[in-house]
């Protein structure tokens, strides 16, 4: 494996209403060697989350059970999850919520759905190394 390809073994956790994205996002993170867990709605997105502590976040905004604002307003009350960094997936791709979500709500960063492997890597890399995108 390349130093491109490694990943630290970062645990990273996808919370997403659709499994079949959950099943894609896992496949394309584990070949580059990170560590997956998935949760299918927001529910148990916030469950995953406090029993496994994991890197980094990677949130829907648009679930059923519990939107993605939500989660990650829950997150950011708790002082055992504020501090997990969060990059919002969706494919709600308005510009009035690329601006609640990097410049209000402070999230790390945005990806839009359709997404290229590279695009969802990249930003994981980003986040993880500390750098905050604020142009996605």
């Amino acid at each position: 494996m390349t130093d491109e390809q490694r990943s630290d073994n970062k645990r990273i956790c996808i919370i997403e209403d659709e499994p079949a994205m959950v099943e894609l996002m896992t496949l394309i993170l584990k070949n580059r060697g990170f560590d997956v867990v998935g949760a299918i709605g927001g529910q148990d997105g916030l469950e995953m989350i406090r029993q496994d502590q994991p890197d980094l976040v990677l949130l829907d905004l648009m679930m059923p059970d519990m939107s993605g604002w939500d989660v990650y307003q829950h997150m950011k009350a708790d002082d055992h999850m504020k501090e997990i960094p969060v990059i919002i997936v969706t494919a709600k791709a308005q510009s009035i919520d690329k601006v609640l979500g990097l410049h209000i709500a402070k999230v790390q960063d945005y990806i839009t759905k359709p997404f290229t492997p590279n695009e969802l890597v990249d930003s994981i890399r980003k986040v993880l190394s500390g750098e905050r995108r604020l142009d996605a």
